[in-house]
């Protein structure tokens, strides 16, 4: 059974509701800055997420990254069993490697959602609503919550679909007051993923764009990242086996489509690393920064 792609029956009440929550959002969302930016103002950065150097939830990430060149990294969370950035004392230590290497920390991520899913496990949903005010303390607008292995998500499993929704529903109200967006990262088309958030209804919970994960999915990248304007809050960049620009991904064809939906913001870099992440991420880095360049 398909989820309805909008709630049929609203409240003047709920209506309200939501648009005091777009109210809140929008005033605490000034910290969000290019995540909203005017198109005159429109800005790329080029990162890479932590695990893909070879540092999830280690610090010396940044030293890597500085290596490549890159603009920042995005930063897994935790792992089952450790508290890891919900510590003050580790997140202090971010902080100071961030400033070191004079790079960003640019979006979180809770990786450990593919084996603790938030369909199902209640450490998932605490671990969400905790990784809101990570962000705060670290000064970034983007948690990642990811729905992979197995928390992958099936849209014909409406129980698991509605488990989901409601954790959202929850949460996003904490994310609106604070000026984070929590992104869906799935393997769900761009129309279901559309779904997902109307039945949400809240502007802090959008869709994290993995190009690659829709390519093997054999989607139209181009088109759904159109299908989705207004609703994405950050992209990873892979191209499956292949060094970006060598196989079947069009960057510029992303590139035009992010201009067509005034995309501003990051780009996270989790590509394959055949030689290494530093010798390839230097090549990938180069030739995203040919196509996105800092000052879009």
């Amino acid at each position: 059974m398909k989820i309805p792609h909008t709630e049929k029956s609203i409240s003047r009440r709920v209506l309200l509701r939501r648009s005091v929550g777009v109210a809140a959002f929008a005033a605490a969302a000034s910290s969000l800055g290019p995540l909203l930016a005017a198109p005159a103002s429109r800005w790329f950065k080029i990162g890479a997420c932590d695990w893909a150097l070879g540092k999830r939830n280690d610090p010396a990430a940044f030293q890597v990254a500085k290596s490549i060149g890159l603009d920042g990294v995005q930063v897994d969370l935790c792992t089952a069993g450790t508290r890891h950035l919900r510590d003050p004392q580790i997140q202090a230590a971010y902080r100071d490697a961030a400033r070191r290497s004079g790079l960003e920390i640019a979006s979180l991520a809770l990786l450990e959602l593919n084996n603790v899913p938030l369909k199902s496990d209640p450490r998932a949903a605490l671990w969400l609503g905790e990784s809101i005010d990570v962000c705060k303390a670290l000064g970034v607008n983007v948690v990642l919550a990811a729905f992979f292995v197995a928390g992958e998500l099936d849209m014909q499993r409406t129980g698991e679909i509605d488990r989901v929704v409601k954790i959202l529903k929850q949460v996003a109200p904490k994310a609106e007051r604070q000026g984070v967006v929590i992104g869906l990262e799935d393997y769900l088309s761009a129309e279901d993923n559309l779904r997902i958030l109307d039945r949400v209804g809240s502007p802090a919970v959008k869709v994290y764009y993995d190009v690659g994960n829709s390519t093997d999915k054999g989607r139209d990248v181009a088109k759904e990242i159109r299908a989705l304007a207004g609703r994405v809050c950050e992209f990873h960049a892979k191209d499956g086996p292949y060094m970006l620009g060598q196989g079947r991904i069009d960057f510029k064809a992303v590139r035009k489509a992010m201009d067509d939906i005034q995309y501003s913001g990051w780009i996270q870099i989790e590509a394959a690393t055949p030689h290494g992440p530093v010798a390839d991420y230097t090549v990938d880095r180069k030739y995203l920064k040919g196509i996105f360049p800092r000052q879009g």
